[in-house]
């Protein structure tokens, strides 16, 4: 099979022959539908993830794929659709999964996305029915999981509250949905790139270009979702945050950053660093399925860039340029 292989840092994935090794008793054989692609594959690309003694190793969290082989004690059923997810799930913990990379046996990840074929932990894989898009069962692997847990499980967002989301990317389009979905009434998008037609037609009431604009010192919001993982842009919005205020970090911080002093006599603010938004994969997966077959859940608006899986590097550039919302990679 083909595969997405980080086999340096800093450098373009290698597209190559990697080999599968015989399940282990907890482990899944997918053949891999589709991929997203998250702004934690750069951080990988660039070490930034404890990964960097690690090489070479596969790539991807969320994706959707079909069973095809099952290890010992697996409950899953082959044929089934699957969505993939690195938050852990019911099911079986298994050991690392191995392949043969350039002759040699390497271990990955439990849940990899970015390739032909993955071995995987069964508690990595959710179920689905076949009426779940494949591009959605991707975002539900990650982004949009992510999203609208922080939402309901981090943040705690209330009907009529205000938000200001700091990045409109794949998971800012998702939470632009969720504050939607819960009743959040004035919703600003902030971005450096010009994205205001994007986060409009998604549901953000209104847009700053951060480029263009000062930012609106004058406003105060009840919650903040910052998806860049800038300091210098978490430390100027932290002054934005009304009292009993709650600021999520969705997005990894990517140097340390300083808390005004004054923010520590304010009355009932939080800072809430979040890793998945507390999803349960095996109860809100369904859930959220179950939304999209009723109507209530959008994917399409979402996903803005879609390529072969092949085509991974070129798909990298793009996220890297920032001129995207989520990037969807699938195999022909």
């Amino acid at each position: 099979m083909k595969s997405a292989v980080l086999t340096s840092l800093n450098q373009p994935l290698s597209w190559e022959d990697v080999e599968l090794t015989p399940l282990k008793a907890g482990q899944v054989k997918v053949k891999i539908l589709t991929s997203g692609l998250c702004g934690a594959q750069l951080m990988e690309i660039a070490g930034l993830k404890g990964n960097a003694k690690f090489l070479p190793h596969l790539m991807g969290h969320e994706g959707c794929g079909i069973v095809e082989g099952i290890g010992e004690g697996v409950s899953l059923q082959i044929g089934q659709k699957v969505v993939m997810h690195w938050m852990v799930g019911s099911g079986i913990d298994s050991a690392f999964p191995e392949y043969i990379f350039r002759g040699k046996k390497i271990s990955s990840g439990k849940v990899t996305t970015i390739g032909e074929y993955s071995i995987c932990s069964e508690n990595r894989l959710t179920p689905v029915g076949y009426a779940v898009p494949n591009e959605l069962c991707s975002l539900l692997g990650c982004g949009m999981t992510t999203a609208l847990g922080a939402i309901n499980n981090e943040a705690e967002v209330k009907i009529g509250e205000n938000a200001l989301v700091l990045g409109c990317g794949g998971l800012g389009l998702n939470l632009i949905q969720g504050l939607n979905l819960v009743g959040a009434n004035d919703i600003v998008v902030a971005d450096i790139k010009d994205k205001e037609k994007l986060a409009i037609f998604n549901g953000a009431t209104r847009f700053i270009n951060l480029k263009e604009k000062n930012f609106l010192l004058e406003n105060k919001f009840d919650v903040i979702f910052d998806t860049t993982g800038h300091a210098e842009l978490i430390e100027d919005s932290l002054k934005l945050l009304a009292d009993n205020g709650r600021f999520v970090m969705v997005g990894q911080p990517k140097s340390p950053f300083a808390v005004d002093s004054s923010l520590f006599g304010a009355k009932g603010k939080r800072i809430i660093a979040t890793q998945g938004g507390k999803t349960n994969p095996t109860v809100d997966i369904p859930r959220y399925a179950s939304m999209f077959v009723s109507g209530k859940l959008k994917f399409k608006n979402i996903v803005t860039n879609v390529f072969p899986m092949r085509e991974i590097n070129s798909a990298v550039n793009m996220l890297k340029d920032g001129n995207c919302g989520r990037i969807i990679l699938h195999n022909d």
